[in-house]
């Protein structure tokens, strides 16, 4: 493709480095089926992929006041697996921090933005409030035990034991290996479950929910048609018979929500955890990795040194 030419209020970024993420793969293969309806029913309309990134801008249009050439940026827009992304200057894009590498900016937009969402918006998660994360050492999980840790929250994160030492470095309080031990059987009490997996249903949830205690559902089974949607379908046919109110998140990128993940990371409080970095020439493999739910934190991807 030709190199792209910022409109008046755009900003061109030259990528440094590109993020992985469930929406990728989900994109790149039309599944569930649903989603064709907007990515475009026999064939993607837009053949671009990736949405995580971070760069420098390379120059920007006649109307930007916000960024200049040669600012260190990260954000989210469609297309980062190049090496040159468009953003608009009101969208997803802040100024990267100082204290954060080019590949761990690149790795923070969908996921950043998903966990903070859940946390505050949706969880409204409160300080001394218990929250225990379903799936908390993958990509979204890992930024929601940091910024849950930051709100002054008690954290309970469900993985396998091999990430529990990583899951109480981040800041969890209490871990439990989703192997030996059912959380939805456990005799503890949460104000805020937010659920990556969905291995459990929202009544099994409310069991170990206080009576004012939220579930935010991230996310779902596989599948190209039911699977994804069971988790939505069950909120639905179960919020009626269950006490605690029930929210299925569908997270939308803000320059406001970046700006506080900005923040977050300038301060300390926020680390991307990086589990594993492909050249972009191994893009395939990344999101294989991706897509058999075994990764561990975040998947980034070189764009500047695979020339």
């Amino acid at each position: 493709m030709e190199k792209p030419v910022p409109g008046e209020q755009e900003v061109l970024v030259r990528v440094h480095w590109a993020g992985v993420n469930p929406l990728d793969w989900h994109y790149m293969r039309g599944s569930p089926y649903l989603m064709r309806l907007g990515s475009g029913l026999g064939s993607p309309s837009d053949t671009r992929m990736g949405v995580d990134f971070s760069g420098t801008v390379e120059a920007v249009g006649a109307g930007v006041t916000r960024f200049k050439p040669g600012d260190e940026v990260f954000g989210g827009a469609n297309g980062s697996f190049a090496q040159y992304v468009i953003v608009k200057e009101a969208g997803a894009i802040a100024l990267k921090p100082a204290n954060i590498s080019f590949a761990q900016a690149g790795t923070v937009a969908i996921a950043g933005v998903t966990a903070l969402q859940a946390l505050q918006e949706k969880g409204q998660l409160q300080p001394g409030q218990k929250v225990l994360i379903n799936g908390a050492s993958g990509g979204v999980g890992t930024f929601a035990v940091q910024i849950a840790r930051s709100m002054g929250a008690e954290v309970t994160g469900v993985s396998s034991q091999r990430n529990h030492e990583l899951l109480r470095s981040l800041g969890a309080s209490h871990v439990i290996d989703y192997k030996q031990q059912s959380y939805a059987e456990g005799d503890e009490r949460y104000d805020l479950i937010v659920d990556m997996i969905s291995n459990h249903s929202p009544m099994a949830n409310s069991r170990v929910l206080n009576p004012e205690g939220r579930l935010v559902m991230i996310g779902g089974a596989s599948g190209d048609w039911v699977g994804p949607l069971k988790g939505p379908l069950l909120a639905m046919l179960q919020s009626p018979m269950v006490e605690q109110e029930v929210i299925v998140l569908m997270a939308r990128l803000s320059a406001e929500d970046m700006e506080g993940l900005a923040e977050l990371m300038r301060n300390g409080d926020l680390t991307p955890v990086i589990g594993k970095t492909y050249p972009l020439k191994e893009i395939a493999d990344a999101m294989a990795l991706s897509e058999s739910g075994r990764a561990r934190g975040k998947i980034a991807i070189d764009i500047m040194h695979d020339e």
